[in-house]
C-alpha cells in the first residue's frame, strides 16, 4: 500500500505542472489550422545584411495539449556569406509517410512553430559557427532513429537534438526539462549530457540521472524531467520549465 501511495503522490507531482498550464489555458488546446501563425519573430539575424557564419538552436511548445509537456527543437545554421538558412529538425509524420524523419529545409530559422513562440537555446557566431556547420550537418545525417518516431518515451524530435549537440559541444546546448525524448539513449544507458558537460544515465528514456556543470542535476521519472541548476540558481519542473533568478524564459 506505501509503494501505490508512493506512486500515486509522485504521479501527481509529475503531472502538477502540465495540469497547471492547461487549467489556466497559458497552453491552447484548440487548434484553428486556419489561423496558425509560422512567421518568424526576430530572433535570427538576417542573412543578406550577415556575412559571418550563424549557428542557432531554437525551441517551442509543440501543438495542442501536447505543449503543456513537451517542445519541438530545431538547428539553424547558415555558413560564411549564404543568403539564407538551413534548417535541421526531426518531424514525425514524416514516418508515417515512409521518409525520414530528418527534416532539411530552408523555412525562416526563427519562424514560429504552428503558432507557438521560439526561444533561442544556443548561439554560435563566426569561426565557432563555421567549424559547428559541417558536424551539424555530419549528425544529423548519421541519427539513427531516421526511420521511426515515437512522441514517448522517444526517439523524437529532443532525441535528435540530444544527438546532434553531442556532436558539436561547443554548443553547450542546455536543451529544457520540457524537451521530452532527450534523455532516450536506445539500448544504450550510459552517454555524455548533451551540453558535452558531464554525463548521464538512462534507461530507455524513462528513469534516469544526468549531472553536468550545464545542466546542473535532473532526474528523470516517466520520461519527466526535475532538476537543480546550481549555476544560474534555476530549478527545472515537468511541464513549468525552467524557473530561476536569471532572465530566461522557462520552456
Amino acid at each position: 500500500m506505501r509503494v501505490l501511495l508512493a506512486f500515486l503522490l509522485t504521479l501527481v507531482l509529475l503531472l502538477a505542472g502540465p495540469v497547471f498550464l492547461l487549467a489556466s489555458g497559458a497552453v491552447p488546446t484548440a487548434v484553428d489550422w486556419s489561423r496558425i501563425d509560422r512567421s518568424p519573430v526576430g530572433l535570427a539575424p538576417d542573412a543578406a545584411t550577415t556575412p559571418e557564419a550563424v549557428v542557432q538552436v531554437y525551441a517551442a511548445r509543440v501543438l495542442s495539449w501536447r505543449g503543456a509537456f513537451g517542445v519541438h527543437p530545431w538547428f539553424a545554421v547558415k555558413p560564411a556569406g549564404a543568403r539564407g538558412y538551413t534548417v535541421y529538425e526531426v518531424i514525425g509524420w514524416r514516418a508515417y509517410r515512409g521518409l525520414s524523419v530528418v527534416s532539411v529545409s530552408n523555412r525562416d530559422p526563427d519562424g514560429r512553430w504552428f503558432g507557438a513562440q521560439p526561444a533561442l537555446l544556443a548561439e554560435l557566431r563566426g569561426p565557432a559557427a563555421e567549424a559547428a556547420i559541417p558536424k551539424i550537418a555530419k549528425a544529423a545525417a548519421g541519427y539513427p532513429y531516421a526511420g521511426e518516431y515515437r512522441v514517448w518515451p522517444g526517439p523524437n524530435s529532443n532525441t535528435f537534438a540530444a544527438w546532434v549537440a553531442r556532436a558539436v559541444p561547443d554548443l553547450r546546448l542546455d536543451l529544457p526539462s520540457t524537451a521530452l525524448g532527450k534523455d532516450y539513449l536506445g539500448r544504450a544507458m550510459f552517454a555524455r549530457a548533451p551540453s558535452g558537460t558531464g554525463w548521464q544515465i538512462s534507461l530507455f528514456g524513462v528513469a534516469g540521472l544526468l549531472l553536468a556543470l550545464e545542466e546542473g542535476v535532473e532526474v528523470n521519472v516517466l520520461g519527466l524531467t526535475i532538476g537543480i541548476d546550481p549555476l544560474d540558481l534555476a530549478v527545472k519542473l515537468p511541464g513549468i520549465g525552467r524557473v530561476g533568478w536569471f532572465d530566461r524564459e522557462p520552456l
